[in-house]
């Protein structure tokens, strides 16, 4: 009985009377070399690549613009004319009141904007944090103008800005797209994805609806709401149609899309002095994207991914 005991005391254990694993030898690293790091050479390349393919019709654009007029189509292509006139940025002022275009336009896209985030985000937080009989289906009515295309949208629009008396004017500039469905799904989205502890919370310490919104739920969606105010700002800068029918007095109430169509009339077409006019237009809207760069790619990640 003893020896017995003994035996099982001293036996090995399984783990050391198994035969070992034998060494299969150095293991691959995951660090970067080898495959790895000719996987991200070639991944920086091609971004570099895409990059320049972008930029380069935009390169050409800004060498065009100093060209002279009659080298414009001249063949074969070339990047440079016989001679760089930076006067033609200059006589863009002087060919017509360009300047007011470009203010017509930036007062309408600010305001715009301005409209549009208001609206959209205040619906978005009713559709997407409050609680109301109907919601869904007023939601899902709302999201079914994203399917009418503008154009269909144009005729019933400018009759109701005849009933208005606002023809030829700001307001109507403004406001028919004031109640875009599509900000208010984002926004809509964004705000789903903030956990709802918060709005219980903030019942509790007394805070209301309006409360809530504007001193907790808005300040986190500060990214969402960098994106919606760059996209809306592109479409109201951008617009061509709606200003196109709206507006009479081009000289007192058109914008930078209809002044750049002036460059082309019976006498022919200043390609010189359009492609210095576009080249000034997209100065506005690139430095509204540099410097919301980091709230546009935080926003863009995560906006509409927490819906639940």
């Amino acid at each position: 009985m003893s020896t017995d005991r003994t035996e099982v005391l001293t036996a090995p254990p399984l783990a050391a009377a198994a035969d070992p694993v034998p060494d299969a030898g150095p293991r691959p690293r995951r660090d970067g070399s080898g495959t790895g790091r000719v996987r991200l050479v070639l991944a920086h390349v091609g971004i570099v690549l895409a990059a320049a393919l972008f930029a380069l019709p935009l390169v050409y654009a800004f060498f065009s613009a100093l060209k002279p007029n009659n080298e414009m189509f001249s063949m074969p292509p070339t990047l440079v004319g016989s001679e760089v006139r930076w006067s033609n940025f200059a006589d863009v002022f002087a060919y017509g009141p360009f300047a007011t275009y470009i203010g017509n336009s930036f007062f309408v896209a600010v305001a715009g904007t301005l409209v549009v985030l208001a609206v959209s985000t205040t619906a978005g937080y009713a559709f997407g944090r409050l609680r109301w009989k109907g919601r869904d289906v007023v939601f899902v009515l709302f999201l079914v103008t994203l399917m009418v295309p503008q154009e269909v949208l144009v005729v019933p629009m400018f009759i109701v800005m005849q009933w208005f008396g606002w023809v030829d004017s700001y307001q109507s500039l403004i406001f028919p797209f004031a109640f875009t469905a599509f900000g208010t799904f984002l926004m809509r989205q964004f705000f789903r994805g903030i956990p709802f502890e918060l709005d219980e919370a903030a019942r509790v310490d007394g805070a209301g609806p309006f409360r809530t919104f504007w001193q907790i739920i808005l300040p986190l969606a500060t990214s969402a709401v960098a994106v919606l105010a760059v996209f809306t700002f592109m479409a109201f800068w951008n617009s061509y149609l709606w200003p196109l029918i709206t507006v009479v007095d081009y000289q007192s109430h058109g914008t930078l899309p209809i002044g750049l169509a002036t460059f082309s009339g019976q006498n022919g077409t200043r390609w010189d002095l359009q492609m210095a006019a576009a080249i000034i237009s997209m100065v506005p809207t690139t430095i509204i994207v540099i410097a919301l760069q980091k709230h546009l790619v935080k926003g863009i990640a995560t906006a509409g991914l927490g819906g639940r």
